[in-house]
């Protein structure tokens, strides 16, 4: 998996979403997390966000540094609180509401 970011809108004057995806290859766990999270920001988060996504499997190191569990997790680093979200990413609801957005 390769990081893929949308730029954010610097002058939107909204909350810019800053996300890292955390993921372990091209399992079908990591896959529909991908794209669950990517649907859901093009969907809502439109120019507000800047979206990584990092494979585990090639920076290991990454999964003590951040003390990560499980995978694929989801990390919300702004706007503050910071949140983790742990899963397929599949239940929009939760993820809507560990995001902040309404």
């Amino acid at each position: 998996m390769s990081a893929q970011a949308a730029l954010p809108n610097e002058g939107s004057g909204s909350a810019v979403y800053i996300l890292s995806l955390y993921v372990t290859g091209h399992t079908a766990k990591s896959i529909r997390a991908v794209e669950n999270v990517r649907r859901l920001c093009e969907e809502k988060l439109v120019g507000r966000y800047k979206l990584e996504v990092i494979d585990l499997y090639q920076q290991p190191e990454l999964a003590a540094r951040e003390q990560l569990i499980a995978a694929p997790t989801l990390v919300k680093s702004l706007p503050l609180p910071c949140k983790r979200m742990v899963g397929d990413l599949s239940n929009r609801t939760r993820v809507l509401a560990g995001l902040g957005i309404g």
